[in-house]
């Protein structure tokens, strides 16, 4: 069901004669009001001033502030401050979420197959927005996944198939299995029109908590189009798939931009690793208009640099791998002549450890290379410019002995439910990886 309002019209009326344009609305908008993150050349700027974020992930951010037995209002107003107060600046949060077939999803939902909305889970992200931006910080918003944990593609894809599905990890179907199947959305008009409706119902949301619509609220930096979007596993230059995925991201980015002039556009994609290995994806993904920024991730252990049982043994390799593709995406970021940022990374705690305030080492030294290589990049007009590090895990703990999700579970972790609880988040007891992420912030702010 589509859900337009008229709200942001009828303001465009009432103020037509001051020269205001609705926030997206029409052909005509205002200039962005100050507070809105814009991007002038290979840079972000706020207010005037250049804006190099500190980051973290904390996708269970409208989660927490639901007024719900799953949600925790008091909590989301600690993590926000301790975040603050360890200079970090920006959030990339789940704005999407769809009841799924999948077994390792979440099972409270933004939407289901109905097209019905959570009202709850959405004044959730209202209240999420209204902290955040009371705060001075900003959120980067992803409206879909390709993966299986918050329902995403796959599902869109099982409401118009008749409910067929692929499981990540089902031994019945092995890699690629998965992917092949997932990417058949990006040429899916039925499927995306399901999509289209939701993320509009979103884009031009009015906050229940602020009375401000999203379109005029600093607080958002950025909608991003999904989590990892990638090209099915058979895209290359030249041929369908890989023309799909391209077609994809710049049709869905111009929709998102004809309905908010004001926020940033970003793809959310991994990077080369994303990409087939191919350049010619990951600039394409990223050089039309409607996209404002590149993104790329990075996982040592889940791209086999480094291995936890040969920690010792594999890091020095790893870390070698490491400055290459960060290198590799700043050279490709120079290219498009675009600013580019890291948001996600992370690496296990020693002996693979669950346990907040354990060591991790190799956790930290990642960090101290990535935090160095942005500092450098800022500090010399490069376009490396934030980061977001996977994942904030602040004061939640896993709730089971094994650490493993189970449905019903509310202690949000930062880790999703497919994995670990614990793996790969920073929790507020982690000194030595918390006084890393302060330093990088003093010298980030200091430029």
């Amino acid at each position: 069901m589509k859900r337009l309002s008229i709200l942001p019209l009828l303001a465009c009326a009432v103020a037509l004669l001051a020269g205001c344009a609705a926030g997206g609305q029409g052909d005509e908008q205002a200039e962005a009001d100050p507070g809105f993150v814009e991007v002038d050349d290979m840079s972000f700027i706020r207010d005037g001033e250049a804006y190099p974020y500190v980051g973290v992930n904390m996708w269970y951010a409208a989660y927490l502030g639901a007024d719900a037995p799953y949600g925790d209002r008091e909590r989301l107003g600690r993590e926000l401050d301790r975040l603050k107060a360890l200079g970090v600046t920006n959030l990339r949060i789940l704005g999407a979420s769809e009841t799924s077939p999948f077994g390792k999803s979440l099972k409270v939902t933004f939407r289901d197959e109905s097209g019905d909305y959570d009202e709850t889970l959405l004044e959730g992200l209202d209240t999420a927005l209204a902290e955040i931006g009371e705060r001075g910080m900003t959120a980067v918003i992803y409206l879909n996944n390709f993966w299986e944990w918050s329902g995403g593609m796959g599902t869109y894809l099982s409401y118009v198939n008749g409910g067929e599905y692929i499981d990540l990890g089902d031994p019945a179907y092995p890699w690629p299995a998965f992917p092949n199947f997932v990417a058949d959305f990006y040429s899916n008009d039925e499927a995306n029109a399901l999509f289209r409706d939701y993320a509009e119902a979103v884009v031009t949301r009015t906050n229940s908590v602020t009375g401000t619509p999203y379109v005029d609220d600093p607080a958002i930096m950025a909608w991003q189009l999904a989590n990892e979007p990638r090209p099915d596993p058979d895209a290359a230059q030249g041929n369908a798939e890989m023309a799909a995925f391209h077609a994809w991201i710049d049709e869905t980015a111009r929709f998102i931009k004809s309905l908010d002039r004001n926020h940033l556009v970003s793809t959310g994609n991994e990077g080369m690793m994303g990409c087939n290995g191919s350049a010619f994806c990951f600039t394409g993904a990223h050089d039309g208009d409607a996209i404002d920024y590149a993104t790329f991730h990075m996982w040592p252990r889940n791209w086999s640099w480094f291995d936890p049982m040969d920690a010792d043994g594999t890091i020095d390799g790893a870390m070698a791998q490491v400055g290459a593709y960060i290198d590799q995406h700043i050279a490709l970021a120079e290219e498009l002549g675009k600013p580019i940022v890291l948001e996600e990374f992370g690496l296990d705690r020693a002996d693979e450890v669950l346990t907040p305030g354990s060591p991790s080492p190799h956790r930290d030294r990642l960090l101290r290379a990535v935090y160095d290589r942005v500092e450098r990049s800022a500090a010399s007009g490069g376009p490396l410019v934030g980061t977001n590090l996977w994942a904030w895990g602040g004061y939640g703990r896993a709730q089971h002995a094994d650490g493993e999700w189970q449905p019903g579970d509310t202690s949000y972790t930062g880790d999703p439910p497919q994995e670990p609880q614990g793996r790969n988040s920073v929790f507020d007891v982690d000194e030595a990886t918390l006084a890393i992420i302060e330093d990088h912030a003093e010298a980030i702010s200091a430029q």
